[in-house]
């Protein structure tokens, strides 16, 4: 597909990007960084779908999977950072260097007891690397790196619980 073609597309369906992102949020400026991302999304496998009669449905599973997708990191980031803020609010400054300590000793311990591959699938995911990268730098499926990141994170769960905050 030319350029020029691809600028007619983008334009005749912008409209509808834009009333399908008005579904998800009301933020003009989520509503174009969603409109965008589903743009990028789709550009890897546009050729095949430029013809077909679903291209509106295939466009609109990529935004919704990307609103999703930024929905749930940023509810994690936010779990995690209330989590954070409890531990930090529940204990004084002098018992929290104490606390801090013994945490970041258990996690490095808990973090140890992986196998060195996964504990680097891991880590990769905790910086915020996607499924898709991981798999890549693996040169595994996705679906194994998936699999492995649940079982890691439920390992890790089990032994840690003691931290859990309800």
């Amino acid at each position: 597909m030319n350029n020029h073609n691809l600028n007619v597309l983008i334009n005749e369906k912008r409209s509808l990007l834009n009333h399908f992102a008005a579904k998800f949020t009301t933020d003009p400026d989520e509503k174009e960084d969603l409109i965008q991302e589903t743009w990028i999304r789709a550009l890897k496998s546009i050729d095949d779908f430029v013809q077909h009669p679903k291209l509106m449905s295939w466009l609109y599973v990529i935004m919704k999977h990307t609103y999703i997708n930024k929905y749930r990191k940023a509810k994690r980031v936010n779990e995690i950072q209330d989590s954070y803020v409890e531990l930090e609010s529940t204990n004084t400054i002098e018992l929290n260097k104490g606390v801090d300590k013994f945490i970041a000793d258990d996690i490095e311990r808990a973090m140890s007891s992986l196998s060195a591959e996964n504990y680097e699938i891991f880590r990769l995911f905790l910086d915020g690397h996607k499924y898709h990268e991981i798999a890549s730098y693996f040169n595994m499926p996705e679906g194994t790196i998936k699999t492995r990141i649940h079982m890691t994170r439920k390992k890790l769960q089990r032994q840690l619980k003691v931290y859990r905050v309800n």
